[in-house]
């Protein structure tokens, strides 16, 4: 393995800028993760370099049977490196890093995905520019919690693989098929056209209660202060709501996406057992 020890090597300077800069992730095809529990949950296809203090490698990865396959990997292709403590500051984004991180290959997903992976009943959320990396990456972590089958972001969204982002996912961001969309409004009749009901998270519409989501579902998630533009609202086949106690009108963002996705969840689940019972 390589040692590098100048914060101004060309492969540090890299990462540094993989870190900082969309444009550069987009570019380049990659994105930078980093902590233990991140980097072992990196599919092995995906794997770019691994960079980890000699500390580090001495005391974590020798007994850890997952990094030390995934260091084997990037050994095998020249792609893992021993960094400094200094060259380490420059490459993490993290006011205490563990002393491991790892790039990842993106492998760029489309409304088509989200359509074709077989799921008899898709359960998908929409983004439309969402702005905030924190709500971002919570709704990719509750949406594998609740059985989302998969996410189209629009392309005015916070990037999905900012580093934020990427850290609040806690690695579901490997698991779920995520997919941004330049033509957000196209791929929303897509998705109508192949049987999903669009329905439109908004003030005005319907109790989410009093509403059947156990069929093939999409739900339309907006901005943190502006919701949905009027648009994309009157894309939806129905607009439907969170009820509300006290004098609150609305939950964030990703509270917002996670409870719907969880009571999609709560009546398919409730579905199947009714029809199991009648079976009886």
């Amino acid at each position: 393995m390589d040692i590098l020890t100048s914060p101004n090597n060309e492969k540090v300077k890299l990462v540094a800028k993989l870190l900082s800069s969309p444009k550069e992730r987009k570019y380049s095809g990659k994105y930078v993760v980093e902590g233990m529990r991140m980097v072992e949950e990196i599919p092995d296809n995906l794997l770019g370099e691994m960079y980890f203090t000699q500390d580090y490698y001495d005391k974590k990865v020798v007994n850890n049977e997952k990094l030390l396959r995934l260091v084997n990997i990037a050994a095998a292709k020249n792609k893992c490196y021993i960094v400094t403590e200094p060259v380490l500051r420059r490459i993490t984004d993290t006011e205490t890093p563990q002393g491991i991180l790892a790039t990842v290959m993106i492998k760029e997903k489309t409304v088509d995905d989200l359509l074709g992976d077989g799921t008899e009943n898709p359960l998908i959320l929409i983004i439309e520019r969402l702005q905030d990396p924190g709500n971002m990456g919570t709704i990719i972590r509750s949406a594998e919690g609740a059985g989302v089958t998969g996410i189209l972001v629009s392309y005015d969204s916070v990037d999905i693989y900012s580093p934020k982002v990427i850290r609040s996912t806690m690695g579901s961001i490997f698991r779920k098929n995520v997919a941004v969309t330049y033509d957000l409004f196209g791929d929303i009749n897509r998705l109508r056209s192949n049987g999903i009901v669009i329905y439109g998270m908004h003030l005005s519409g319907s109790s989410m209660y009093e509403t059947d989501l156990t069929g093939p579902v999409a739900f339309l998630i907006g901005n943190e202060g502006r919701g949905l533009t009027e648009n994309i609202s009157a894309a939806a086949d129905k607009l439907i709501r969170i009820p509300m106690k006290g004098s609150l009108e609305s939950l964030n963002a990703a509270s917002s996406a996670t409870v719907i996705s969880y009571e999609a969840m709560r009546q398919r689940e409730n579905r199947v057992s009714i029809d199991i019972a009648e079976m009886f």
